[in-house]
C-alpha cells in the first residue's frame, strides 16, 4: 500500500489551476505499474516519488501523463517539491514559515527547487530550468497548424511572434495569436494535428496558443495548450511549455540584459484559471538563466490498496 496526495498546482485556490497526484514511496512499483496508474488517476500528469540516486539529493521523481513518461514537466515538479515540504512539516507550516532548497532527480537532470511555505497560505516553489529553450529548425506552415486548431490565418501572429518550435526538455509548437478571441476560438481537431505537427525531441510536439495579456491584472500573456495524443484535450497549466515559451520571448521581444519577471495565466478556458510565474535572466545579449514557479494547495489525500 502507498499513500498519495491530490494538489492543485500552479494556484492557491482548492479546486483550480492543474490537478497533480503526488504518490510517495513508489521505489517498489514498476514502470508498468506506474503507467497503469496515472492511467487510472487520468489527471494530465502524475508524480512518482522514489528515493535518489544521490545521497544529497531529495528525492527522484518519475512523470507520467495518462499515456507516457515525460523527461520533465513544470507542474509535477512544483506540486511534488510543495507535497514533500508539507509532508516533512507533517502538514503544518512552523509559526514564522520554512524555506528550504531541494534537489529533484528527473529524467532530464537534476533540478534545484526553492519551496517557501508560510502559515495560512498556499505553498510556493520555484525552479531552475535544468535545460534552457532552444528553438527547433523544422518547417512549419502556419496555414496547416491553423486549420489543425480551427484559427484563420489572420488569425495567427502578433508584432515579432510568429509560429515556431521550441522546447527545454519537452517540444511546443508555439502558436502565437491576435487576442484572448483567438486563443477562446482554438480547439485541436486530434486527427488533423497528427498529420501536420513536428516532431520535436523524437516526441510529437504539441501545440501551445498564446496571446498577450489575460483576464488576471498580472498576466502578461495568456495561454491554453493541448495534447489530445497524451489523453489530455486540454491543460490548464503547462510548466513545461512556459520553459518553451521563454525562448520564443527572447527572441521575438528581443529581452534586453537584466532580469525579466513575467506571469503566463492559462486553463480560464477551462474554467480552472492558473498563474504560471517566469523569470528570464539575460547576460549580455543571450538567456543566462530561467525560472519557473507557482502555488500549489493540498486537496485530498488517501492510499492507493494496490
Amino acid at each position: 500500500m502507498t499513500d498519495y496526495a491530490i494538489y492543485d498546482v500552479f494556484t492557491g485556490t482548492a479546486l483550480a489551476g492543474n490537478p497533480l497526484a503526488v504518490v510517495f514511496d513508489a521505489d517498489e512499483l514498476r514502470d508498468a505499474r506506474m503507467q497503469m496508474i496515472a492511467r487510472e488517476f487520468n489527471l494530465s500528469e502524475t508524480v512518482f516519488v522514489l528515493k535518489p540516486e544521490h545521497p544529497a539529493h531529495t528525492a527522484r521523481l518519475r512523470i507520467f501523463t495518462p499515456e507516457r513518461e515525460l523527461p520533465f514537466a513544470g507542474h509535477p515538479t512544483v506540486g511534488a517539491a510543495i507535497a514533500l515540504a508539507d509532508r516533512r512539516l507533517g502538514g503544518a507550516a512552523p509559526a514564522n514559515g520554512m524555506d528550504m532548497v531541494k534537489m529533484l532527480e528527473e529524467v532530464i537532470g537534476a533540478v534545484r527547487c526553492a519551496v517557501r511555505i508560510r502559515p495560512g497560505e498556499a505553498g510556493f516553489a520555484e525552479f531552475d530550468l535544468p535545460r534552457l529553450s532552444r528553438r527547433l529548425d523544422i518547417d512549419i506552415e502556419p496555414a496547416d497548424i491553423g486549420a489543425a486548431l480551427g484559427l484563420d490565418p489572420h488569425e495567427i501572429g502578433f508584432e515579432n511572434h510568429r509560429v515556431s518550435l521550441w522546447s527545454a526538455g519537452v517540444a511546443f509548437v508555439l502558436v502565437p495569436v491576435h487576442d484572448q478571441a483567438a486563443a477562446a476560438k482554438a480547439e485541436c481537431n486530434a486527427a488533423e494535428w497528427d498529420r501536420v505537427a513536428p516532431m520535436g525531441d523524437g516526441k510529437l510536439a504539441y501545440p501551445y496558443v498564446y496571446c498577450r495579456g489575460g483576464m488576471h491584472h498580472k498576466a502578461c500573456f495568456h495561454a491554453r495548450m493541448f495534447a489530445p495524443g497524451d489523453g489530455i484535450p486540454e491543460d490548464p497549466a503547462t510548466g513545461s511549455a512556459a520553459a518553451a515559451l521563454s525562448g520564443a520571448i527572447h527572441q521575438f521581444d528581443g529581452l534586453l540584459e537584466g532580469n525579466h519577471a513575467l506571469v503566463i495565466e492559462q486553463g480560464v478556458e477551462m474554467g480552472r484559471p492558473s498563474l504560471i510565474h517566469l523569470h528570464i535572466s539575460c547576460t549580455g545579449p543571450d538567456v543566462s538563466h530561467v525560472r519557473i514557479g507557482g502555488e500549489a494547495v493540498r486537496i485530498a489525500e488517501g492510499r492507493l490498496l494496490i
